[in-house]
């Protein structure tokens, strides 16, 4: 929500979620903006949204101040979903997969095995398929999205009980997934029994073996401690997972168009440094999560792509999506048969 010309923050938890540089001698804003998220402080997202919120407060001479709340403090991903759309949140940053719900087209980038590597993400993001998506995104007539999504990362299966090696480890494993009919709809072609659950719950539903798994980034399951209630971490790379930094349109459309151009500049800047955080972090966080315990293995793709293939998932999705949507994925990431 647009709080203008108004000092300090509001007390509660939520008040400790702001960055310590919303605190300061300078006058108080012109403009007060929250932005939303889901994932712990120390997640690269939100280091580089902390950076990018005091670079905007720098170069609009302190008119322009962004609070960041994260790991969920302004609620749920659905609840905050609704609260970006109403305008009591100016900023949130989500998945596509979740956002789906609202703009079913957003889920496109989640398609089971259709990414190879980052190299075939960005040029489907950064190119002809994430501007179709942010384009439906604004049909919403609420809400938009910046140009860069912010990197989530390839998704990895964890389990308390038994490593993922082969399509038939799926069948009726409890897993956790987020609320979103791609997630859900991928799983049960695996015969999964999936359940979903926002992701400020997992954690307490892993530990008390609600669901038996879940499927994360590695960055994910270290920031969040999930390693804690998890055994072992099976290396699918099932899908690549983004987010969208959205915008509430009648909060944003508010701002002067100077100060939305510092604001868009930064945070697309942010979006592309934490892309290069999440990679570097993904290169060290395997070792790190073995030491706490962990037990890895990689995983063939193939009999899983095979198994999604016979069971009909991408010609129920490619119905779904329609021929325009599903032309440009394949364009980027290949045929998905």
């Amino acid at each position: 929500m647009v709080t203008v010309s108004r000092r300090g923050f509001s007390v509660g938890a939520g008040a400790l979620a702001v960055s310590t540089f919303a605190i300061g001698k300078a006058r108080a804003a012109e403009f007060t903006y929250k932005y939303a998220n889901n994932l712990p402080i120390s997640h690269p997202m939100n280091v580089r949204a902390q950076e990018a919120a005091a670079k905007i407060k720098e170069e609009t001479g302190g008119r322009f101040e962004l609070q960041v709340y994260p790991s969920s403090q302004l609620g749920s991903d659905t609840d905050t979903l609704g609260q970006i759309r109403s305008g009591a949140v100016d900023f949130f940053t989500l998945s596509g997969l979740i956002l789906s719900t609202f703009v079913p087209a957003a889920s496109i980038n989640g398609v089971g095995f259709a990414f190879k590597d980052y190299d075939t993400v960005w040029k489907a993001m950064d190119g002809k398929l994430g501007e179709y998506v942010r384009a439906e995104i604004a049909k919403s007539r609420s809400i938009f999205a910046f140009d860069k999504i912010w990197d989530n990362g390839f998704r990895q299966i964890t389990s308390s009980n038994k490593p993922i090696a082969t399509p038939a480890d799926l069948v009726n494993f409890k897993i956790r997934v987020p609320p979103s009919p791609l997630w859900t709809s991928m799983f049960k072609a695996f015969g999964s029994a999936p359940t979903s659950i926002n992701f400020n719950e997992v954690y307490s539903a892993l530990q008390s073996k609600v669901v038996d798994g879940q499927e994360n980034p590695l960055a994910i399951v270290s920031t969040a401690k999930l390693y804690e209630v998890q055994s072992y971490c099976s290396l699918t790379n099932h899908m690549w997972d983004g987010f969208w930094f959205l915008a509430n349109r009648r909060n944003w459309e508010a701002l002067p168009e100077n100060i939305r151009q510092v604001v868009t500049k930064n945070i697309n800047a942010a979006a592309v440094a934490e892309r290069a955080d999440v990679v570097k972090l993904n290169d060290t966080v395997q070792a790190d999560l073995t030491a706490k315990g962990m037990k890895f293995n990689t995983v063939d793709p193939t009999p899983f792509r095979d198994k999604l293939k016979s069971a009909g998932f991408y010609s129920e999705w490619k119905g779904k999506y329609g021929d325009t949507a599903w032309t440009m994925l394949e364009a980027a990431a290949g045929s998905l048969g």
